[in-house]
């Protein structure tokens, strides 16, 4: 009995890991922080397409990992549990990963309100990479 649980636990573990396992659901996973953000949002921060994304989100909120709510013709995706970030962070540290920019989002407490082109008519976000920025 202990050994079936002990078995049924484990594998529920090493599910989470193999879905944090893909780079770019760890990058969403990130960007969404502790606040909220739309597909045409992530898609806009992270440069990946639309399909891409939705596929991973998919993934996403089939684990339990993220929540959604509808506004319009908008969906907005939020982590169910913010201590998802701080197992990430951990394993960061584990590695010895110091990046400014994953430290940036680390620090980050939520995004904005969501305004890029898709959500805001006629605001326009300029996301320029922070080597770009810093020459």
């Amino acid at each position: 009995m202990i050994k079936n649980r002990f078995h049924s636990q484990t594998k529920k573990i090493a599910k989470l890991f193999r879905n944090l396992g893909q780079p770019a659901r760890l990058r969403i996973l990130l960007t969404i922080g502790e606040g909220e953000a739309c597909v045409c949002h992530l898609e806009a921060l992270l440069g990946y397409r639309q399909a891409y994304i939705s596929q991973h989100l998919m993934e996403l909120r089939k684990e339990g990992l993220l929540k959604s709510r509808r506004d319009g013709r908008y969906i907005f995706y939020r982590l169910r549990d913010t201590a998802i970030l701080d197992l990430i962070r951990e394993a960061s540290q584990m590695l010895e990963i110091s990046d400014p920019s994953l430290d940036a989002l680390f620090q980050r407490k939520a995004l904005p309100q969501c305004c890029c082109p898709n959500c805001v008519s006629g605001l326009t976000v300029l996301m320029v990479p922070e080597e770009q920025a810093s020459s």
